[in-house]
């Protein structure tokens, strides 16, 4: 009995002292409440991420949907357009083709006219009458190569035009006046739409 009195004033106080290095139940709870909510912070922070990253993959995959869907509109446009390039490159050679094959037709009247007066020179003593005939063919082929664009280009008394023509001699000119004038042309020339088909071969005056 004697020796639990003198002891416990010293239990009480040691008591009080390790009590006094223990936190109290509410500071254990706070501290454990915190702790929580940064953890939800931290899990909200991730899932967020997790979401930022899932939105940018989704985009990706849409831009990467797009360039493949680009990618195969533009290789169908290429394909129809090699397709359109070959069909004109034929087209234009079939139109060639055809405007020459008319071209010539158009000239086998006038050659059959050239055989007929041909066979009429062997049994004609006629000069007069083969002029005329060799003169209605003649003009029958000038008008029909005007009919196709083909018209003879004006030389002789011109001034002379390195554009249209072509300067095969030179001649004293009579007076000044004739000077840079054609003054003849051996072989004329001839347009066709504008555009020189053969340059006239001219004597110019100096």
């Amino acid at each position: 009995m004697g020796n639990n009195n003198t002891n416990a004033p010293l239990d009480e106080e040691r008591l009080h002292r390790e009590a006094e290095g223990v936190e109290s139940l509410d500071d254990v709870q706070a501290a454990y409440d915190e702790e929580n909510s940064q953890l939800d912070e931290a899990n909200d922070m991730l899932n967020q991420q997790e979401a930022d990253i899932d939105a940018l993959n989704k985009q990706l995959a849409d831009a990467q949907a797009q360039v493949e869907k680009e990618k195969k509109e533009y290789l169908f446009l290429m394909a129809e357009f090699d397709n359109f390039r070959k069909r004109s490159v034929k087209e234009k050679a079939e139109i060639i083709k055809n405007a020459s094959e008319s071209t010539l037709k158009g000239l086998l009247p006038i050659v059959d006219d050239f055989e007929r007066a041909l066979d009429a020179t062997a049994k004609s003593d006629d000069p007069a009458g083969i002029r005329e005939g060799m003169e209605l063919i003649y003009q029958k082929l000038v008008k029909y190569l005007a009919q196709n664009g083909v018209k003879a280009i004006e030389s002789t008394g011109k001034p002379f035009d390195p554009e249209l023509h072509e300067a095969i001699a030179m001649v004293p000119a009579a007076d000044d006046s004739q000077k840079g004038v054609v003054i003849d042309t051996p072989s004329k020339g001839y347009m066709i739409n504008d555009k020189v088909l053969r340059h006239a071969k001219v004597a110019v005056g100096q």
